[in-house]
């Protein structure tokens, strides 16, 4: 009968003490209340409490990762998307992100949700795909501003996708198919100016060279008969060798 006694105060013993000492690691913190009063948060390291009078709350102060579920949002152009994002925050203050919120995982989701949508509601369509790091600011700030009374700090929120209707897909499309050819035009024009411009000066010096319009002739002439196997017959002007002819009897001693 001792033997049962002391078997079961031994074990009232250990349910005491483990109940008393907490061992906390260095990313958390123990938020103490004592017959309901909270007293501080301790740790990290080894923590005794007394037994029924002492209860603690661990919270922990690595940065989380949160994803913001899809989100139906009417942007100011009246274009209804999905978009979903991630929010990474850390507890800062232990003590008040267990006593300023009941939950405060639930309670930064909720606010990172309504957040979202009414800040894309006040950007356009293009501002939503083109501005996408102005608009991670922006949800960064506000968030951020809603839960600093909880001691939380929200370092980062990234806008993962956003996804358009499926007319609005295919007007985009429309639209840089559009685009593509407008550029395309633009440079053969540009070509075609720069290709006209060259062949004035070209026109030019010939204009003042007759030698250099027969030599060109004669260089097309040679050009047409490496390309082509069959023969080709052109009737050749004598007047296209003056020039020659006058150079080649310049050029002769005189007697």
């Amino acid at each position: 009968m001792v033997s049962v006694s002391a078997a079961v105060l031994i074990f009232l013993a250990i349910l005491v003490l483990s109940s008393a000492i907490k061992v906390l690691r260095e990313y958390e913190r123990g938020v103490i209340f004592r017959l309901g009063r909270a007293i501080g948060a301790k740790g990290p390291g080894l923590i005794l409490l007394i037994p029924i009078v002492d209860k603690m709350v661990r919270v922990q102060l690595r940065t989380v990762a949160m994803d913001v579920p899809p989100q139906d949002v009417i942007t100011k152009d009246n274009v209804t998307v999905k978009v979903n994002a991630v929010i990474y925050f850390r507890v800062l203050d232990a003590n008040r992100a267990v006593l300023e919120v009941e939950n405060y995982l639930y309670a930064t989701s909720q606010i990172a949700q309504t957040t979202l949508r009414s800040t894309l509601g006040e950007s356009d369509l293009d501002e939503l795909l083109s501005k996408r790091e102005k608009i991670n600011q922006e949800l960064q700030l506000v968030i951020d501003r809603h839960t600093e009374p909880w001691g939380i700090k929200v370092s980062t929120v990234e806008v993962k996708n956003v996804d358009l209707p499926q007319e609005m897909q295919r007007a985009i499309a429309r639209q840089a198919e559009a685009e593509r050819e407008r550029r395309a035009k633009v440079i053969n024009a540009e070509g075609e100016l720069q290709a006209s411009q060259k062949l004035s000066e070209a026109a030019a010096v010939i204009a003042t060279q007759p030698l250099a319009m027969q030599l060109r002739y004669l260089q097309t002439l040679s050009e047409i008969a490496t390309e082509n196997n069959s023969t080709t017959i052109f009737p050749i002007p004598i007047d296209l060798f003056e020039p020659i002819i006058r150079a080649r009897l310049a050029q002769q001693p005189r007697t």
